[in-house]
């Protein structure tokens, strides 16, 4: 018999995989990595902008990933920097018009697959789980910074 923390850690490590891979697969087009969804999406979100600082925040991701990845996106063209200065982190990053159609295709990709991976769950089930996955990135997130707690 699994304990909770196992299955928690297992399902989350196959969602985890399964996701990258998926989102591999849809990246290749792009000639790009997985972790570019996810930048591309927080993108799409920030139409006035974010640093690679804020994608660092919203993804969970470490600054050299972030750099890897704007860098490459750059390449492509589906990004560009605007910066002020020689600090190219702090550059607030815009996607360009091929970026935003790239993004738009990522998002109804993702679309398609949580809707494919969740067709065995009611409204009522799907909605339960999004709030549980929420509540428990917002408290790992919480004990990730204050650490935790000896008891």
């Amino acid at each position: 018999m699994h304990t909770r923390f196992e299955r928690f850690s297992y399902s989350i490590s196959q969602i985890s995989y399964y996701w990258h891979k998926i989102a591999g697969e849809e990246m290749a087009v792009y000639g790009l990595k997985a972790t570019c969804a996810l930048y591309l999406l927080s993108m799409l979100q920030n139409e006035d902008g974010i640093t690679a600082s804020g994608l660092c925040e919203q993804s969970g991701r470490d600054k050299a990933d972030v750099s890897r990845a704007v860098s490459a996106m750059e390449k492509k063209g589906l990004l560009i920097r605007e910066c002020s200065g020689n600090n190219l982190y702090r550059a607030v990053l815009r996607l360009t018009a091929e970026g935003k159609t790239a993004a738009e295709q990522v998002r109804q990709r993702a679309g398609l697959a949580v809707e494919i991976a969740g067709r065995d769950l009611t409204d009522q089930q799907r909605t339960v789980f999004y709030d549980a996955l929420e509540r428990i990135a917002e408290n790992l997130q919480t004990m990730s910074k204050n650490g935790l707690p000896k008891e």
